[in-house]
Order: C-alpha cells, then structure tokens, then sequence
C-alpha cells in the first residue's frame, strides 16, 4: 500500500534530507532537523505523489488519505498534548507547500489554521493574552480567505487601514483586543458580502481546504512562470507539510525571523538575517514592517536604532546561532533558515540551501573547499553556470558622478538602468519592444515574476533584505534595491517622488545593487574584473574538464574579450559580417550585381586585402576556424526604395538595374536556398578570394609570430559530398599557389558544418573530404524541425505551455532529435576518420544542458558568444565530472 503521509516530531522521522524528491526540501529538511534534535514543531508531510496523483485524477485524493491524514494528526496531538478542533486542548496548525526545488513566494501558505469564534476564546485564556489571540484570528481570516477562497487580502488590508486610521493607530500592534474583534467581526462581514458564504467555521472542513489550496497554487500563473524560468520540471509536483503552530506574535518576548549562516549577497561567512518583534513569518517577508538586524554588527552597519536579536534575546540567539553553525555542518551549504521565538522558546521552522548572487557562491565554494569542508569538485559543481552571468555585467564607475535621490537596502548587487516603469506588464511590454526598464513597485509580490524577469532592475520603497523581491532578484541575477522609504510611489498619477522632484514613466534612473543608491539619469558603468574566487572556480574547472572551449567571434574586440574570459579559439568567424561597413559593402554590391565573372573578380580583387587584414588580426590573437560566405547574396542589397535610390547613385549604376537584380535574387524561402557552399559551387571565385585571404594572412601572421599559424577553413550547409569536394579542390589550388608564390608551406584544415539532417546521416561519406566536423546546431534546429528560428517564438510559447515541449529547442537543444542526429554524424564521421574534430559552434555552445550532451557524444570542443565562455567552460567540466561519475558506477 502507498506511504502518503510522513511525520516527524519529538526527535523522530519518518524520512530525511534524502528524500527531498517524494516529502519536497521542506518536508525532507524538516525530517532531518528533527532527526538532528533541534527544537522542530511536529507535523508531518503528505508527498509529492499526492500531488501528481491529485492532477492526473480531476483534482481527487486517493481513498486513502484521509485516514493517513487522521491518524497524523492524531500524532501531533500525542506530542504537544493538544487535540485538532478541540477547545479544551487546543491544536492550530500550519499549512504550507514544499517543492524539491525552492520556490520562494511562488506558492500558498496559511498559518493559525483551527481558529474559529469558538477556538479563538479558547485561545485567548490558554495563553493568557486576548490581544494575540484575536490578531492570530484575524491574520488566518485574511490569509484564509485569500488562498482558499478566492478573496484578495487588498479587501482586508484597506478595512485594516481604515480602522486602524479611525482608531489613531499606525502600527497593527497596537490594536487593542476589542479593537481586533471589531476587526474580526468587519472582515466576516465581507467575506459573506463578497462571497455569498459565511467563513468556515469547522476545523476539519479548513484543513481540507488548505491542503487543496495548496495542492491548487502548483498550478497558478506565478508558480508557472517561476518553473518556466528556472527550468523546474512541472512533473515535479508539491508536497503539503502540516505544523503544530508556534506563535512569534505572542507578545514582546516572542519573534519570528529569517537568517542566512552566510551573507547571500557577497558570500562573507557572518549570520545575516531580519526579525519581526511580536509577529508572524508573512510579515518579516512581505516586506509590510521593516525588519530589524539579527546581529549587533548588522545593526551597527546599518546605522539602526533598533535593538537586534543578540541584544534584545540574547539566551535564544546563541542557541540560533549554535543551531545554524551546525545545519551549515551538516548540510557542508549556506543555509536559508526560518525560525520563531515564542515566549522565549526558538524553534526551526526551515532549512534549506541559500539562494545566493554568483559573487556569493563562488566565494562560498571556494572557501568550502579551502576549510575543506568539501572538494574542489563539489566547489565546482556548486555553482550554476549560468549565473556567472551576473558577474558580466557593467557596475557603476566609481569615477562617475552620482546624484543620488534615494537610498534603499542594497538587496541584490550589480547596478542597471532604465526607464522606469510601475508595473509588471509595462515591463513586459517594454522588454517586447528592446527598452531597458526598472521596474518601481512600493513592493513586490510573486505576482510580479514576469515584469521582474523582463527589466534590468527592480526597486521597492517598502520591504528588508529577504523581502519577495530581494530573494527573487538574487535569484535572477538582477540588481535590486529594497526599502528605499524615502522614495514615494503614486501608481495613480503614474510618479516616483524623492527629494522635491517629481520622476515619471519612461525617466531614466539607475539603481546601485551593491550600495543601495538610486541615482538620477544614466550613469556610466564599468566591466568587473574576474579574479580572486572567479579565476580560482575557473582554474578548477579547466582542471576538470575534457572539451575546449572556443568562441563565435569575426572583430578582433569580439576575439580578445573571449579571450579575456579564457577561450582557446575561434570557433566560429563568420566572414558575412565583415563585408556590411563602409567601402566593403560597396565593393560586395558591384559583385553582386557584375554581369560576367571577369567584373566579380575585379570587385573581388577590392574586397581581398580588406578580407587579408581581418584574418590577420584574428589569427594574431588565437587560431581561428573561419566559415566561408554563408548567407544569401540579397542580404547585401537595398531593400527599400530610399535605399535603392540612394546606392544607385553611390555606384553610378541606374536605379532600375539594381532594383531589377534585387527582384533576381529574392527567394521565397532564403534560408533553404541560394546560400552556403551553394553560392561556393555557382560562383567559385567568392571562396578562392576567401580562401587567398586567409592563406596570405596566415603566412604573414607566422612569419611576425614566429610560429606556424594553422587556419580551419569551413564550408557551410554541405548535404553532398560532392559539394564538398568541389569547394575543397578550390580552396586546395589556393593553398597551392600561395604556397608557391611566399615559398612558405601553409597547414591547414578544411571541413564543414553539419547543418542538415542529409549531412549528418551521410556524414560517414562527408568524412572522407572533412577534416572536421563542426555542428551548426542553429540551422540544424530549422531544418530538422521544419521551423523558422526567426518566427518560431510566436508559437512554441504555446507548445511549452501545453507540454508539447519542455525548452525552445533553439534555446536547448533537442536531444532526442535534433541531438540524435548529432550523435549519428559524430559516430559515422568518427567510423571514416577516428581522428576527426568535431565541435559546434550554434548557440547550443552556451548552453549548459546542452554542453552536458556535448560532452555525453565526444565532441572536442564547443564554440559560443564571448560573453558565454566562462558558462561553457564551467559547464563543460561538470559534465566532465559527470560523466567520470557515471563511468565509475557502471565499472
């Protein structure tokens, strides 16, 4: 029979840290901390299958699990001596969700579940303090209502303020007891007013409720997007945990609060954390009160006046700070930590690893592996490769002028700018139309995961350190600045307002990430410098690692910032995007439009030494592996009238001709035609003005380096083997002559691409002419797929989220055909010529997931954008250890 239901409690589990993929990180964490001894309320976990099983049955329990959840109950009962629904010996609970994967603010959450008008009384005389119990009561009715029934706490929030308003209140703890029921009695009102239904009053018919909702919110729109956007399978599904409660709101000696045993923003091994005095968890993270700092150095450096935990509780904060030296330990990660403190008592209501900035986790690896708490492997393997991402980017130049007109937390580092904008959608919007924004909230909600995602940064007035919106950012890798109180943000009059001046939609503004500034108009920024824990992280992996990596580069700024960032190549220059500026595109226009090889020549002859030049500062800077002319020939003509008149009067040639050989060149489908080794076979003279200019240039390159320079010449889109060998023929002619005519041997290779689905089926047969192989992943998407990469997105955004498919397979490649296919050529290539090279050099080459296939088929190398080098070499040697692992096991 299946185990749906797991408790833990008093010392004792039913699961552990290991099964995080059935109980979910918080169910599994809970189990092993309270394994471990610590002070952990019990409860227990109904698992992940639950939740599947719950979809795959129209939204059905199986039969069984309302007498697991019973007798789970039941043990809790047994534990705290205290009875679900039961005033005499009352139980409240909490109910909340527990992916395997950390979803922060994506899911519900409802606290003081069991309160109704007959429990709440019970309530208020077992702790002796009405006041609390009725803000419990009240905090479950908003929160209730909100999650499971549909009503949007905005409705509490405004009765709230208004009483609080009429009351001469500005804090909710100053509510009297009385006030609160007054309270109480206005949102049960509204809740039948809107809903039509009074607000529940039986315990049990609660619990179901919020397990459902629970269950529900795996499925909601914010839920979705974070899934979308950090690749969390949806199969995954949510575990439910169930909580005695514990009450940080029970008066000035009690607290809630959420620490990190390391500092998630630059890595520094110090607690940093926030507190709420006489609150509840949502209330530290909702960002509604402002927190105060958990150490006293924090408390110092942030210039509060507010007491911090260590001083105000000293007893409980030892015994926190024990506790989280000891979970860092165990778990050898920077750990996220939600704790209460009620009436003195600490109890540990989560743990799990941290999410962190990139600066942060690289300096956590490393010094990890230094104290040698783990290896410089598992360093490695810590961090995401795409979040080095994040340390690409431009921070502010401390020479800059700054007029600053706000400060804030510095809640996620880097520094962006932007027009501002106040809601998520114009974020999106903008971000459609290829506008930088900052997004300006008073606070973020998970609601705003999308606008958060499309804008360079994220400001708040409202809200700590481990606010929605500092965690989210972190998370992204954008800049965020938190808690900026002295901004004023009217969504009405669409204004920010600071200092006497007054900043509308579309103003630039850039935030500072690292300092907490908000800074007037936009400021100028500089590249970071990758040292110190980088380079280390960097260093080891090289050392790990099989693949090369090479980069997609044609301009020698391109080449040397990839090289800066630890390429070993080129390995993709496409020669196209060297003929668009000035006289070059005029010189490619007469070719293209001479009538007889005699005047392309003559046009190729001016195009030469310009081609000579380019090649020889490439290979100055490191081995190039150059692609011959690949895309149509009309891409280099007018497309418009105005453009068509204007270069006919540029090259002196009549306006109709031109407009006439336009017309000539069109194709209905270009990216299938008239392009590649195709334009190689129909005019042959483009390739050996080509291959003369790489030929010269490597000998001049040698002769000034010292040292044999090796070019890898690459014919694009071959499908025959043929094609193949006729480019070939010429491109070796002119090797010869060039050989012949500098008396200097030249070495050289030449291949191709494997562009279409013919050529990697026949690549056995193509390995007799190609020295390598190198998989141009992009156009081997399109054509295996039948789709356009230019106008697929309009579409496969509604595939992904219909399930038809799980990645954009221009984005991740398509292993199973796409990837299949290269697994064909490289096998077939490698059975002709076993000391073939085979690379790609499509935007696969960036991608970590699809480097782990890369390295899983063999290839020698992957190519990608400069900015990218430093995620594929890192990717490239998790793979490596991977694939050691893997090797190891099957031995």
């Amino acid at each position: 029979m299946t185990k749906w239901v797991y408790t833990f409690g008093d010392g004792a589990a039913e699961g552990r840290a290991g099964d995080r993929n059935l109980l979910g990180g918080k169910g599994a964490n809970l189990a092993e901390m309270c394994s471990l001894g610590l002070p952990v309320p019990p409860g227990f976990t109904i698992t992940t299958e639950v939740c599947n099983a719950y979809y795959a049955n129209g939204r059905t329990y199986p039969t069984s699990l309302e007498a697991d959840v019973l007798a789970a109950l039941d043990h809790i009962g047994r534990l705290t001596g205290r009875n679900f629904g039961d005033p005499s010996k009352l139980l409240l609970v909490s109910v909340r969700s527990g992916a395997r994967a950390s979803m922060p603010g994506m899911m519900d959450t409802v606290l003081n579940l069991g309160l109704n008008d007959e429990t709440v009384e019970a309530l208020a005389a077992d702790s002796g303090d009405a006041r609390f119990a009725y803000d419990s009561y009240r905090r479950f009715i908003q929160m209730y209502s909100d999650v499971v029934m549909g009503l949007d706490h905005e409705v509490f929030e405004e009765i709230l303020e208004d009483q609080k308003a009429s009351l001469g209140h500005e804090l909710d703890t100053e509510l009297t007891a009385i006030e609160w029921q007054g309270v109480i009695a206005l949102y049960k009102a509204k809740v039948e007013e809107e809903l039509g239904k009074p607000f529940p009053q039986d315990p049990r018919e609660q619990l179901w409720g919020a397990i459902g909702a629970v269950f529900s919110s795996w499925m909601n729109n914010r839920a979705i997007t974070y899934r979308r956007l950090h690749d969390i399978p949806e199969s995954w599904g949510t575990a439910v945990n169930v909580q005695a409660m514990v009450f940080g709101n029970m008066g000035d000696t009690s607290a809630t609060g959420v620490a990190f045993t390391r500092n998630p923003s630059t890595g520094e091994k110090q607690l940093y954390g926030e507190f709420l005095v006489n609150a509840q968890g949502e209330d530290v993270v909702a960002g509604i009160r402002t927190p105060q700092n958990i150490t006293e150095a924090a408390r110092i450096a942030a210039g509060s006046d507010k007491p911090s935990l260590q001083k105000l509780m000293p007893e409980a904060f030892q015994s926190f700070v024990d506790i989280s030296d000891r979970l860092e330990k165990h778990y050898r990660d920077m750990q996220d930590l939600e704790f209460t403190i009620e009436r003195g008592k600490l109890w540990m209501l989560q743990t799990r690893s941290g999410k962190r900035t990139a600066k942060a986790a690289l300096r956590i690896a490393v010094e990890m592996a230094k104290d040698g708490l783990i290896t410089k492997e598992e360093a490695v393997a810590r961090i995401d490769p795409a979040s080095l991402d994040q340390l690409l980017h431009p921070t502010i130049d401390p020479k800059a002028a700054r007029d600053v007109i706000g400060v804030g937390l510095p809640a996620s580092p880097g520094a962006a700018t932007g027009e501002i904008v106040f809601s998520s959608g114009e974020a999106e919007d903008a971000k459609a139309q290829g506008r930088k924004v900052i997004l300006v909230r008073v606070e973020t909600s998970p609601e705003d995961i999308h606008g958060m995602h499309a804008a360079e940064g994220i400001l708040t007035t409202r809200g700590g350190m481990t606010s929605h919106a500092a965690v989210v950012a972190r998370g992204m890798g954008k800049p965020c600045v938190s808690g900026a109180g002295s901004l004023r943000v009217d969504y009405k009059a669409g204004t920010l307002i600071s200092m006497g001046q007054t900043f509308r939609k579309g103003d630039i503004i850039t935030i500072d990430g690292g300092n907490g500034q908000v800074l007037k108009g936009a400021v100028a920024m500089l590249q970071p410098e990758l040292s110190g824990d980088f380079a280390a992280i960097m260093e080891w992996a090289d050392a790990a690692r099989r693949m090369k990596v090479r980069t997609n580069a044609e301009t020698p700024l391109d080449a040397r910032m990839a090289r800066s960032f630890g390429a070993e190549g080129i390995g993709l220059c496409r020669t196209e995007h060297m003929f668009f500026e000035g006289d070059r595109i005029i010189a490619m226009r007469e070719m293209i439009l001479a009538d007889t090889e005699k005047d392309r020549r003559s046009a190729l002859d001016k195009l030469l030494p310009m081609q000579r030049s380019d090649f020889l500062e490439l290979f100055e800077i490191m081995p190039v592996t150059i692609r011959l002319l690949d895309p149509p020939l009309h891409e280099f003509l007018p497309k418009t009238d105005a453009e068509l008149a204007e270069v006919a009067t540029a090259m002196n040639v009549p306006a109709d001709k031109l407009r006439q050989r336009t017309e000539a060149l069109h194709e209905f489908n270009p990216m299938l035609g008239h392009r590649g080794c195709r334009l190689a076979v129909s005019y042959p003279e483009i390739a050996e003005m080509q291959a003369r200019a790489i030929f010269e240039a490597a000998v001049q390159a040698g002769h000034k380096a010292g040292a044999l320079v090796v070019p890898e010449i690459m014919v694009p889109l071959v499908g025959l083997v043929k094609e193949l060998q006729y480019v070939k023929a010429r491109i070796d002619a002119v090797a010869q002559s060039v050989m012949q005519e500098t008396g200097t041997k030249i070495d050289y290779l030449t291949g191709t691409m494997i562009e279409l689905p013919r050529a990697a089926i026949r690549a056995h047969v193509i390995a007799e002419a190609a020295e390598f192989f190198s998989f141009g992943t992009n156009d081997l998407t399109q054509t295996t797929f039948g789709i356009s990469r230019d106008d697929a997105a309009s579409f496969l955004e509604t595939y992904r989220q219909k399930g038809i498919i799980e990645q954009d397979p221009f984005v991740s490649l398509d292993i199973d055909g796409v990837g299949e296919l290269v697994r064909i050529a490289a096998e077939k290539g490698k059975g002709t010529r076993p000391d073939i090279k085979l690379g790609i050099c499509g935007e696969h080459g960036g991608d970590p997931a699809s480097i782990r296939f890369c390295e899983e088929v063999g290839l020698d190398y992957v190519s990608c954008s400069p900015y990218r080098v430093p995620i594929a070499r890192l990717a490239a040697a998790q793979a490596a250890v991977e694939a050691a692992k893997g090797r190891a096991k099957r031995a």
